[in-house]
């Protein structure tokens, strides 16, 4: 089905690498990977299932949408499906893990709601990504095409969006942070700290070989992920001939080899949203191979600025569009 688009209502320092890092991991622990916008640290299971109304829409479901597929069930006491179906969702947002956020909007409370997303009859179930709406199915389903349904919306969120959901904590205590741990030296900050060193002397690939080092023992590392990108994208810049790139880029606006140069050269320039908008745009005037890569390029640079900036959100939306 196709997605409603749902309305919602700077300079990047990469010589500041250090202090850049040290954000992206608060970032990347309040949702166990990498967006969004205003991370809140882990969340217990009971957080995520959340009522909603009209009034806490945009902040419960519009921007958290750009952290976590937030999956919406219309509902009423009076609605007989609606009893059998809201438990299963409810025990699947918790199975889940945190890859998707289940918010429960009563539709006699909240009939703008209702009409905003075109619902007909009740249950009635969608999701929202990244801004879009997208509707997954209406009435009663049985739990396995619900899995299935859940299973597509987390992949395309992750593959198309990079979004990985929420960290979750069974230990954290409902609407609050998980209990701070003890600060402890990580067995790999020897080479963290090595990697930022060669950063600050311009050893680019020096730096992206150490991150890399890191990686292959520990993926998630989340500071390595983001000094990486870092470091990837200065190597890049590094061997680039800017007045030749501006000019192929020019020349060529839908050539996403020259589209995707550019970019890299306006956000180290700090022109974040000159960089997302130019492919963005470039997703629109492509296909296939050649979207996907400016597409892969674009969620690169979102890691490189951070999943907390509201820039990050903005153009997650704009490719939403694009790519529907």
């Amino acid at each position: 089905m196709q997605p409603r688009n749902m309305s919602m209502s700077g300079v990047v320092d990469l010589a500041a690498v250090k202090a850049a890092q040290e954000a992206k991991a608060k970032a990347e622990q309040a949702r166990a990977e990498a967006a969004r916008q205003g991370g809140a640290g882990a969340v217990s299971p009971a957080d995520l299932v959340i009522d909603v109304d009209e009034a806490g829409f945009e902040r419960e479901v519009l921007q958290r949408s750009a952290e976590v597929p937030v999956v919406i069930d219309f509902w009423a006491e009076w609605c007989q499906p609606c009893k059998q179906l809201s438990p299963v969702l409810e025990r699947l947002a918790v199975e889940y893990d945190g890859r998707f956020l289940l918010a429960k909007i009563d539709v006699d409370a909240n009939q703008m709601l209702m009409q905003q997303f075109g619902v007909q009859g009740i249950p009635a179930v969608f999701a929202v990504v990244a801004g879009q709406a997208l509707p997954l199915f209406q009435g009663a389903a049985g739990e396995a095409q619900i899995r299935q349904t859940l299973d597509q919306l987390v992949q395309v969120a992750e593959e198309r969006f990079g979004l990985t959901g929420l960290t979750v904590d069974p230990d954290a205590e409902p609407g609050g942070r998980a209990p701070a741990a003890a600060a402890t030296a990580g067995p790999y900050d020897a080479l963290l700290e090595a990697a930022v060193q060669a950063l600050d002397a311009g050893d680019f690939g020096g730096a992206v070989q150490a991150y890399k080092n890191v990686l292959a023992d520990d993926p998630a590392n989340t500071e390595a992920k983001l000094g990486l990108a870092q470091a990837e994208l200065l190597h890049r810049v590094g061997g680039m001939d800017p007045q030749q790139v501006r000019k192929d880029a020019a020349e060529k606006p839908s050539d996403a080899e020259a589209q995707i140069a550019a970019a890299d050269l306006d956000l180290v320039g700090g022109h974040v949203e000159d960089a997302f908008g130019r492919l963005i745009e470039t997703v629109r005037r492509t296909a296939g191979d050649d979207r996907d890569a400016v597409r892969l390029r674009l969620l690169e640079l979102f890691e490189v600025v951070g999943p907390d900036d509201p820039r990050v959100a903005t153009a997650r939306r704009a490719l939403a569009r694009a790519l529907f």
